[in-house]
């Protein structure tokens, strides 16, 4: 499944490369591109476990920008 989610308050490019990193870690996740520009994050991952990967990405985010939100 391939979804684009969006990014509020994303403050550097350097951010959203760690967030790349730490997201294409997450097993079942088969491509991840993060944009500090467009503030959204284009997630592919295994249809099965989406949902329970969309809630790690979410941590995974918090963890490396505590004050960014994500619009799943």
């Amino acid at each position: 499944m391939r979804k684009t989610i969006k990014v509020v308050d994303l403050d550097c490019a350097n951010c959203a490369q760690k967030m790349e990193d730490a997201i294409r870690k997450i097993n079942g996740v088969q491509e991840v591109t993060v944009s500090f520009m467009a503030q959204k994050i284009t997630l592919t991952a295994d249809d099965a476990r989406y949902d329970e990967i969309v809630k790690e990405m979410v941590k995974v985010c918090k963890r490396v920008e505590p004050d960014c939100k994500l619009m799943v």
